[in-house]
């Protein structure tokens, strides 16, 4: 698949299963606004409640709506103190003991020692494919066969040959006619 089905509003996920989630978590979010009463602070709090409890966004399109959420609750005083924190569920670095190991990036920097053995690599490359090339140029021009670079030649000269032969046969048909003629 290409990296464009793994991309969902504006986040590039790294497979195409998570990005799928995240679709499917967008469905969610368009289901739960067209359904729930934003007049309601108190249904608002029990969804966004429910979505943490139930684990129900675990991606980012998911925590945004969260945060979108609890935005919103945080706004009434009267909810500030009931409004969780948005949970979620993952872990950033990973712990060996005590030490925090943070994982290393996809994209790793380039020796420069292996860039050259490329470029060399790469040269020596061309220049056997070059070499190829003209070997083969050489062959098609030296070919007997007609082709592309000496049908003018190989025509020129198959002509000039049915031409000599044809010179040939009719000085050979004169000198017949020329003997019968004499004979008679």
């Amino acid at each position: 698949m290409s990296e464009n089905n793994n991309i969902v509003k504006g986040y590039c996920f790294g497979t195409a299963e998570d990005a799928e989630i995240a679709r499917q978590e967008e469905k969610k979010i368009e289901y739960l606004e067209q359904h729930m009463d934003l007049g309601k602070p108190e249904n608002m709090l029990l969804v966004y409640k429910k979505a943490i409890e139930s684990r129900v966004f675990v991606t980012p399109i998911g925590w945004e709506y969260l945060k979108r959420l609890q935005k919103e609750l945080n706004k009434r005083p009267d909810l500030a103190e009931e409004v969780p924190p948005v949970a979620l569920y993952t872990v950033f670095a990973h712990r060996v003991g005590d030490d925090i190991r943070v994982p290393e990036p996809r994209i790793q920097e380039k020796n420069k020692s292996n860039t050259k053995k490329g470029l060399v690599t790469s040269i020596i490359l061309n220049v056997v494919l070059v070499l190829a090339v003209c070997f083969m140029f050489y062959i098609a021009y030296t070919s007997e066969h007609p082709n592309v670079l000496n049908y003018k030649r190989n025509l020129v000269n198959k002509y000039a040959q049915w031409e000599q032969e044809l010179s040939e046969r009719e000085k050979e048909i004169r000198e017949k006619e020329r003997n019968l003629m004499i004979d008679e």
